[in-house]
This record gives structure tokens, sequence and C-alpha cells, in this order.
């Protein structure tokens, strides 16, 4: 049986590292990025962006004064014995938001919608967010991801009903005219990661998208080739716009665009795009059933991918 304070540790650490430290993956696409951007300005704003960056890992400081929304996704073996349970597990992760949140990891940001009340520690109603997979197996896999403000609050989120009719181009329709509107002015701070959940209903839709914008390794590729070509099409038509770094213009607008679908009913198809920012904030910690803790490098929620 895993330990309260193993898994409670745990949690605390994968949200200092999501909050300080860029992922290798994001990273990568960084250094790519910047090799391939045509515009001198662009080249320069990527380049100072993933110095800064580096610094917060080295200084321990956030990636961005947006620290996001707290959004825990769980993979658990069907064997796996917490200690306190499940319920116990959501406590650890409320207390762990709530002791980076007074670190200075995460910045107070949680509100109540309509008074906007602060109770300063990024714990509310419904939040932090809790999401399952039960697998096979004895250990549990925890990934923190902070979506941020910008990427959602301001057009990084929608949704749309395509009819059957209109197929993979009026799929491909949508996502163009999603990025277009929400990217203006730099708002959803491009270049992004965008996610994209097809099928479902509109909530599943939405929520395909969310993991597949935070959870999927930047550079990665769906497996069935239907859907790779809608990213491979996606990723090249999006950065043909010209938005660039923070809508200043450039090559680069999306770091990796991924796709995730679920099947859907004949009357039409559900779509949403979820757009995750530069940093791509997220870490993910495996605890196996011996309650030895291991650091991953992916959070492993789409299997190798």
């Amino acid at each position: 049986m895993i330990p309260i304070e193993v898994y409670e540790n745990a949690l605390f650490d994968t949200i200092r590292r999501g909050a300080t430290e860029l992922s290798p993956d994001v990273k990568a696409a960084f250094v790519s990025a910047i090799e391939r951007e045509s515009s001198a300005d662009a080249k320069t704003g990527l380049e100072a962006t993933l110095r800064s960056m580096e610094l917060s890992a080295e200084r321990g400081n956030p990636l961005c004064v947006d620290t996001g929304w707290p959004i825990f996704y769980f993979k658990v073996g069907n064997s796996c014995e917490l200690e306190g349970g499940f319920v116990e597990l959501e406590n650890a992760a409320r207390r762990a938001v709530e002791k980076a949140t007074k670190c200075g990891y995460l910045r107070a940001t949680m509100k109540h919608p309509l008074t906007g009340y602060d109770p300063g520690n990024n714990i509310g109603m419904n939040i932090p967010d809790f999401t399952y997979q039960f697998v096979d197996g004895d250990a549990i896999e925890m990934s923190y991801a902070a979506k941020g403000g910008g990427s959602e609050c301001f057009g990084g989120t929608r949704h749309r009903i395509v009819a059957f009719a209109d197929g993979i181009q009026g799929i491909e329709k949508f996502v163009l005219d999603s990025f277009v509107a929400s990217a203006r002015a730099g708002a959803v701070c491009p270049p992004s990661v965008l996610g994209i959940g097809i099928g479902g209903t509109a909530n599943v839709a939405a929520n395909l998208a969310k993991e597949a914008a935070c959870l999927r390794t930047v550079g990665s590729r769906h497996p069935d080739p239907m859907f790779a070509k809608i990213e491979e099409d996606l990723y090249e038509a999006i950065n043909s716009l010209g938005c660039g770094i923070l809508g200043g213009g450039g090559s680069t607008s999306v770091l990796g665009v991924n796709v995730e679908y679920a099947y859907t009913h004949i009357a039409g198809i559900a779509c949403a795009t979820s757009t995750n920012c530069m940093v791509a904030r997220r870490a993910s910690t495996r605890i196996e059933a011996d309650s030895s803790v291991h650091k991953m490098v992916s959070p492993n929620w789409f299997g190798d991918r």
C-alpha cells in the first residue's frame, strides 16, 4: 500500500516541476522553431523566451506569471492500493496545491465565478480538477497540467458541430477559423500547442481536445493515419498563416497539432479546439506498488505517443 505521505510529497513535487521546468519535448520544439524561423524579430523572440524558461528552471521560478488552472490526471492500476483511497488522494492533491501556492510556485488565481471571492490558495468548487484512467497493474501515474488563462479564456477553447457531409474539410475549416480568431493580437500566446477533439458529445470532444493539448508530447503523431494526416495538414496550414510568436509575425504559429477522437452520432460531428500556450506546463510522476517514486519524461496518458 502506498502511504499518504509518499503520494502527497510526489504530488507537490510534480506541481513544482510542472510550474518551473520546461518539458524536454517542448524545449526541442522551441529549438527546432528557432532553427527554421524566417523572421529575424520572431527568431529573437523565440530565443529570448526559451532563455527565460531555462532561467526559470535554474532559479526555481514559475515559467510564466500566469500559473493557470490546477488540473490533475491520474492513470491508476486496477490493483493499486492507496492509503486512504481516492478520497484522500484528492485531499492530498488539494493540500499540495495549497502548499505550492504558499511557496510561490503557483499564483492565487482561482476565484468564485460570480462574486470574485479569492480564497488565496487555488482551492474551490471543482478546483483542482481530477480526471482518471484505469489500466492494468498496481502503480499510479500522476500528471499535473496548468492550463493558462490566456489559452483558455480568450477563445482558446471553441466548439462546433460539423455535418457529416462537410467531412474532413469542414473539420479543418472550423479549426483554422478558430485559431485565427483566438490568436488575434497574440491572445492565446502563440506559438501554441493545439489540441483538437473530434466526435463524441460536446463535452467529450472538449475533454479530448484538452487532453490532446496538455498531455500529448509535442511532435508525436496519432497512430491512425487518417488523423495523423489531419494533424500534419493543419500544422502546415496554421504555420503558413504568418501569425508567429505572440501574433507579431513569423513562420511558427503552432509548435504542434494533436488530434484525439471518439465515435459520434450520425446526426453530426462534435469538434472542439483547446489551445495550450507555448509554455505547455506539465509534469508527471509514477509511484510503484513498493512506494518507489520515479519522475516521468512524458505523461504517458496515450501510451507511447
